[in-house]
């Protein structure tokens, strides 16, 4: 489990701003994923999903930024990004994606994009942790035609 506390007790100190900003998004995301109605615990793999949706998110608004040719909020949006990706496992290469999907697909016996579906459930299940969906989709469509 990731102690966010102690993380932003040491940004505090170290007066660390973005830092600070970025654990105390992933703190709240956690306490609402705590008090969601039927939420159980957060574990590990809850946070790490939390983490990479924040990720996601920080990426997907730095574009956005980039578009507005605002390179302030960029910055500041890809630093936190770093920041986050720290507490993720480490990703998988688009190499090692291909051969895991390789090996789903042989136990699985799936051999057309009508078997997708049920590539990608396993694929999603095993790998999330480690690789970015829109990966590991484009890997089980090339490799499913």
């Amino acid at each position: 489990m990731i102690d966010i506390n102690k993380e932003i007790k040491s940004a505090m100190i170290a007066k660390d701003k973005v830092r600070l900003a970025s654990l105390r998004a992933v703190k709240s995301a956690f306490i609402l994923a705590n008090t969601e109605k039927g939420a159980e615990e957060l574990n590990l793999e809850g946070q790490i999903k939390i983490i990479q949706k924040q990720v996601k998110q920080r990426k997907e608004a730095a574009a956005i930024y980039k578009q507005q040719a605002r390179s302030d909020l960029v910055q500041e949006e890809l630093a936190q990004v770093a920041i986050l990706e720290s507490f993720l496992p480490d990703q998988m290469s688009e190499t090692e994606v291909t051969e895991a999907v390789k090996e789903i697909i042989a136990d699985l016996g799936a051999k057309t994009m009508s078997d997708m579906g049920k590539v990608m459930g396993v694929a999603s299940k095993k790998l999330s942790a480690n690789a970015d969906g829109k990966i590991i989709a484009a890997q089980v469509r090339k490799l499913l035609t």
